[in-house]
């Protein structure tokens, strides 16, 4: 089925938030979503339930018409929370103090702690045939994990842990495939690797270098780094997002910026760099019929950008009053829900 057009897109919601929301995850099984927050806590919200309107022939949101988030405090970690990711009852947090905490959502109790990796976690994901769990982390390792039991299944290791000026470098982004056969890594020098998810070979990379800058003249530092990785529904394309090259280390004085590669060629197919708004691109993800492409992200503001991707044009570009650092995006494409910066946004196609 053909998602809805950019063209339908508005804002139905918009719950201001006390802490700044880095992570969610929401099957559409579940009425429930899970945050993970600056605040160091995961939190269970239920506004989500959708219902099939047999009148209208579509799914609806009743509890759209809340007038009031009202998140419930799960458990904690020691840190930032950078990374949640649900598989049937199972929940799995991950952040920076290193650890990814099991959590059954059902019994309400946590099953295992894992001191996970070295240094930040920054991202944890779910594999969509629900038999993985991966996290990547500062200490470059891509760790993939066992759905069900928690055994640690690869180690992926395929990203310097330095920056070619000597400066310790960051692993932001990680994706699977929509067949959950291949997982993505990116970093912050603009290194991308293909993994197979199964046997943790490494298949391809692929080289986003505008996206990093090095600051030679004011403050010998860096910054940047491919942040969103998303693989086309056919598995040939990879697209990746960060932002251009930046002016002012101190703030985020470039525009966004999207790349989309033939990863098996190693060969950029398409850009689009920034036409409106500044800031990173933090989230990417296509629709399941491959009709247009997802961007999200921020500096001061954020933004969402959509994206035909077979025929290089821009969709639509859409403020969005919030750094947006993640987003849910249904099964049909017609709901975002965005999280960041003392907001939760929902915004309806179709």
């Amino acid at each position: 089925m053909k998602a809805p057009s950019p063209d339908t897109l508005k804002l139905v919601k918009d719950f201001p938030q006390q802490v700044i929301t880095f992570a969610i995850t929401h099957t559409e099984d579940s009425k429930t979503a899970y945050l993970g927050c600056s605040d160091f806590k995961v939190y269970a919200v239920e506004y989500f339930a959708r219902r099939f309107d047999p009148t209208e022939l579509r799914w609806v949101d009743p509890a759209l018409a809340t007038r009031k988030l009202e998140p419930k405090e799960l458990y904690a970690h020691e840190s930032y929370v950078t990374g949640v990711a649900q598989v049937g009852t199972t929940l799995v947090s991950g952040g920076y103090d290193g650890k990814l905490v099991w959590f059954d959502t059902e019994g309400q109790k946590k099953i295992r702690t894992v001191d996970a990796h070295a240094k930040w976690i920054r991202k944890v994901i779910a594999s969509p045939n629900g038999k993985f769990f991966a996290s990547i982390a500062d200490d470059m390792i891509c760790k993939v994990w066992d759905a069900t039991n928690g055994k640690l299944i690869h180690e992926l290791k395929g990203h310097k842990e330095k920056t070619p000026n000597d400066f310790g470098s960051m692993l932001y982004a990680l994706t699977f495939s929509q067949d959950s056969t291949l997982i993505a890594t990116g970093d912050k020098v603009g290194h991308v690797v293909v993994w197979d998810a199964n046997t943790g070979k490494e298949l391809g990379s692929c080289e986003a270098p505008i996206m990093y800058t090095w600051d030679v003249r004011q403050r010998l530092h860096s910054i940047g780094g491919v942040r969103a990785l998303a693989f086309s529904p056919d598995n040939k394309r990879l697209a990746v997002g960060g932002t251009g090259k930046i002016g002012n280390i101190d703030h985020l004085e470039a525009k966004s910026r999207i790349e989309v590669f033939d990863w098996k060629a190693s060969k950029q197919v398409a850009e689009f760099p920034g036409e409106r708004f500044q800031g990173i691109v933090n989230r990417l993800a296509w629709t399941a019929c491959g009709s247009w492409l997802l961007g999200a992200g921020g500096a001061g503001e954020g933004f969402l950008l959509f994206y035909d991707v077979d025929n290089k044009k821009t969709l639509r570009q859409e403020k969005v009053m919030m750094h947006v650092h993640d987003f849910a995006l249904s099964s049909a494409a017609d709901l975002i829900t965005c999280v960041g910066h003392n907001r939760i946004t929902v915004h309806r196609l179709g």
